[in-house]
């Protein structure tokens, strides 16, 4: 399990950190609103701790603009504001759990631990976009139910933008992902794999559906969407 740590208070973060990762969960930090907006919209994530006030923008709109997006990620506030207003503010804006400071850190592993297992739904064992089609307990891909065969590393790409679809995966994503490494997000390499798949699925007589965002990376677009 992936957890984010938003917190301008180096101690408390620190603190927090080590917590989740004595108890097995991987973890990233940062302490300012607009580095976390970026990293929520551009890493998966199972679970983000905010603190509320933050440098350059504040936990609540964090928040707003990621339940806006799609983006379904538990997020546990952490405040030093323990007023029933204030609390009420962070749950309605899209929190799922608000917990105030100073806290037990047995309470706050408990709190992590009950919004994980809310988000645990059944996994899906069949992928779906437009008339392109995974399996993945078969290990099969299809178009307009034409079988389409793949390598591996090919399989768990197409895999990565189906999960992410409507919204682009980077080349940074797909290289942590697909390679488990941290390659130059420029590289060639992610480029010829792209271009592989792009062939195998773009059957003759069907439209287009993987794109290249100029800046960003690929994603998986219906072709009258802009």
């Amino acid at each position: 399990m992936k957890v984010l740590i938003v917190e301008d208070d180096q101690k408390v973060r620190k603190h927090v950190k080590a917590a989740l990762q004595a108890e097995g969960y991987t973890v990233d930090e940062c302490e300012e609103g607009e580095e976390a907006q970026w990293l929520l919209e551009n890493y998966n994530y199972d679970l983000a701790i905010l603190d509320l006030m933050l440098p350059g923008k504040d936990g609540i709109s964090i928040v707003r603009q990621i339940r806006r997006q799609g983006f379904s990620i538990p997020v546990l506030f952490l405040s030093g504001r323990s007023a029933v207003s204030d609390r009420v503010h962070g749950l309605d804006a899209g929190g799922d759990d608000y917990l105030t400071k100073p806290f037990s850190t047995i309470e706050l592993l408990a709190r992590v631990r009950a919004l994980l297992r809310r988000r645990s739904p059944i996994s899906p064992t069949k992928l779906k976009f437009e008339d392109l089609e995974m399996d993945l307990t078969r290990r099969t891909v299809s178009r307009a139910g034409h079988p389409i065969e793949l390598t591996n590393r090919e399989f768990e790409l197409l895999r990565l933008l189906l999960e992410s679809a409507p919204n682009p995966v980077n080349k940074a994503i797909i290289t942590e992902k697909i390679w488990d490494r941290c390659f130059d997000s420029e590289t060639a390499l992610v480029n010829v794999h792209i271009n592989h798949l792009r062939q195998k699925i773009h059957l003759a007589g069907l439209p287009p559906l993987l794109h290249t965002v100029r800046g960003v990376g690929f994603i998986l677009k219906r072709p009258t969407d802009k």
